[in-house]
């Protein structure tokens, strides 16, 4: 069963400096038919207007993935990281017993454009950690490139942050002839977010900010991209 979200049916907050699409229940937008799906909880597309951004604040057990995809996201936290991250980087903080944080555009007339994404952990109260990997445009285009997943995976895959999380994700570029097949569970869930472009998920097309929810499925398919930028996450169920 495939069920496709439309962009538009999104929450959304307009703060002024910040403006956020929020795909499941986060903040002020509350919807109980979108309060996560799978152990996926959060996917935010947030642009960050320049000079400005999040102040510090804390997280506790919880997998949160940064994806820049315009702009330069700086990051500095209570375990002494202080990163920029770049498009085509991939973050990874794991919030375990606590941490805080701040996430700035100090760009000057630019924009900070990237998608925050968290996942429910399976194993609580473990010490932070932070992983960050380039992913070049090279490992992505036609193809998936594995960039987030547990240890066992993460190890063996070049481009993958380690996360501690039952879950995996994968990020792709896809133009004209260029497709994908994923083997999937149907046992666990499947979620497609198309990030830019347009695309077609096995058979239904899709424009930027939606997405499709797959259960029971056993086969992901991915076709007809134009200038697509997509993310697919394997997930428990």
């Amino acid at each position: 069963m495939l069920t496709l979200r439309k962009s538009s049916e999104r929450g959304y907050a307009d703060h002024g400096w910040l403006k956020s699409f929020h795909s499941f229940s986060f903040a002020n937008y509350f919807d109980p038919a979108h309060m996560g799906f799978g152990n996926l909880r959060v996917i935010n597309e947030d642009r960050i207007d320049p000079g400005t951004g999040f102040g510090t604040h804390g997280h506790r057990d919880m997998e949160i993935i940064s994806y820049v995809l315009s702009g330069n996201l700086a990051h500095q936290d209570s375990m002494g990281n202080v990163k920029g991250i770049p498009p085509g980087d991939v973050q990874r903080m794991s919030a375990g017993s606590g941490v805080r944080h701040s996430e700035f555009n100090h760009a000057k007339g630019e924009q900070t454009h990237f998608l925050q994404i968290w996942i429910e952990p399976n194993v609580t109260g473990i010490d932070p950690g932070y992983e960050q990997k380039t992913v070049p445009e090279s490992a992505k285009r036609g193809q998936l490139a594995l960039v987030a997943a547990p240890a066992a995976d993460a190890q063996s895959a070049e481009y993958a942050v380690q996360i501690h999380a039952d879950a995996r994700m994968f990020a792709g570029l896809f133009n004209g002839a260029e497709t994908a097949h994923l083997s999937l569970d149907p046992a666990r869930k499947a979620y497609v977010f198309l990030v830019r472009g347009s695309l077609q998920v096995n058979g239904q097309a899709l424009q930027a900010g939606d997405a499709a929810m797959l259960q029971a499925e056993s086969a992901l398919s991915l076709s007809q991209g134009e200038n697509a930028e997509v993310l697919v996450f394997d997930l428990s169920a």
